[in-house]
């Protein structure tokens, strides 16, 4: 019945479900204790809703009321009672057992049936248990699923606010340059200013769409969780009813490949316009958080560390920074100031192992080593001077990675490789003073350059 039949048979007076209801002349009926309860405070004997009086001490009882009233109820405790525990729907016996065949409750007459005619059965608390234990076991997996890309979420909401203070500072730096370089005209910095703007609005959109697709599979693992562990805390009966559907809505959320960023190159304002053009632009996204990079982006040294966002693009090795552009063919040259360094490292490294925690291939380097540093390098290479400039020649092409004393005109050392991958020029500072990437125009005279590029052999 419904709660408007409830409220239909209830007493006007008490609320309740009527007890030996009576009739007045009116037609409106009561329990008869609440009637007389009524009538005993009144003078007159009226009716408690119309207020017409009845003449009547003894009202006739309303027997098909309480009829009604007694099958109301005698229904609602039935009802109560297939909810409190749950009957074969076949036998109306409870369900004391679980078919391990057909992977559902059944009666002790079901047991004995031809339908489970040689079937394997468990009580149903042993079977509760063991497929809460077997449910829980494929949750797991999906539980630190979440944990995961809730991780990988806050890098991702780091990253986001990483890029737009990076394009403030890189505005700011714009701005100066423009102060300071009168030849510049403003449609040159409108324009210059509106790519910048641009590249921002790419990256960022680009960081939204990864957001925005993360927090979708996170609130779908979240649903499926939730819903798992409801039919985890439900009663044996439920639980095991629901079980073939809970097991398949777990195992069908896939397991995906954990989420990997994306490598950004820098927001950089590019300078080759120029009176002094640098060669190598260094990227602030690769770089370690214990370097400080300059503001026109060509030298790096040793500081306190920084705290900045966990980005996949950030070199893990050897206190580094990338170059922002990396080379896929042709000859490439830079020359680097180590004058007043201790300990530096020159080189080259493969996209392909940007991002991983520990590489041992795919980089090219020479390094300078203080007294107190173990012999990492596999040779000792010999130099006449102490160095102070130093050239690295990339040719891609013809797979040589090029090492030349600037200030003597002499060659230091020669990788050969055939290069696939695209290379990007790293350097790495151990010392608070700055190693400097230096201005295109110093280079060396072209017939000392030529034989400096003929020399290949190693001195040890």
């Amino acid at each position: 019945m419904s709660s408007q039949s409830e409220k239909d048979l209830s007493c006007p007076v008490c609320h309740d479900i009527f007890k030996e209801p009576v009739v007045l002349s009116c037609s409106h009926s009561f329990c008869n204790d609440c009637l007389q309860r009524w009538w005993t405070e009144k003078l007159i004997h009226e009716c408690p809703l119309c207020k017409e009086i009845s003449f009547l001490n003894d009202p006739p009882r309303n027997l098909v009321l309480k009829n009604l009233c007694e099958a109301f109820l005698l229904e609602r405790d039935q009802r109560a009672e297939a909810e409190a525990e749950p009957l074969c729907s076949l036998h109306s016996k409870k369900l004391r057992l679980f078919c391990l065949d057909h992977q559902q409750p059944v009666c002790l007459v079901c047991r004995d049936s031809k339908t489970h005619n040689n079937h394997r059965f468990r009580p149903i608390d042993e079977a509760a248990q063991d497929h809460r234990e077997e449910l829980q076991k494929s949750l797991k997996p999906l539980q630190e699923k979440l944990k995961l890309f809730e991780q990988v979420k806050g890098n991702f909401d780091q990253t986001a606010e990483h890029i737009k203070v990076q394009a403030q500072h890189t505005e700011r730096q714009i701005k100066e340059q423009f102060k300071k370089l009168h030849q510049f005209l403003e449609e040159e910095e409108e324009a210059r200013i509106t790519a910048l703007r641009e590249e921002e609005e790419q990256k960022s959109r680009m960081m939204r769409e990864k957001i925005e697709a993360l927090s979708r599979e996170i609130a779908a693992l979240s649903d499926t969780i939730r819903a798992t562990e409801d039919e985890l805390r439900a009663e044996d009966v439920s639980f095991l009813r629901n079980y073939k559907v809970t097991v398949e809505r777990v195992q069908q959320r896939p397991l995906l490949d954990d989420p990997q960023g994306k490598r950004f190159s820098s927001l950089l304002f590019d300078m080759k316009e120029m009176v002094s053009y640098s060669p190598v632009i260094l990227d602030p996204n690769t770089a370690d958080p214990d370097l400080i990079l300059s503001e026109d982006l060509t030298s790096v040294s040793h500081g306190e560390r920084q705290k900045l966002p966990v980005n996949p693009e950030r070199f893990k090795i050897h206190h580094c920074v990338l170059g922002s552009e990396g080379f896929h063919s042709g000859t490439h040259s830079w020359d680097v100031e180590v004058q007043k360094c201790k300990s530096w490292t020159l080189g080259v490294v493969g996209e392909v192992v940007l991002g991983k925690e520990k590489i041992h291939t795919g980089f090219w380097e020479i390094r300078l080593l203080d007294a107190a540093s173990p012999p990492l390098l596999d040779k000792a290479l010999s130099v006449k001077n102490k160095l102070q400039r130093i050239r690295v020649h990339l040719d891609f092409d013809r797979g040589k990675l090029s090492f030349y004393d600037l200030d003597t005109n002499t060659h230091i050392h020669t990788f050969k490789h055939t290069f696939t991958d695209r290379m990007f020029p790293y350097i790495g500072n151990h010392n608070k003073l700055p190693l400097k990437i230096l201005p295109s125009d110093m280079d060396l005279p072209d017939q000392a350059y030529c034989l400096a590029l003929g020399e290949h052999d190693i001195q040890v």
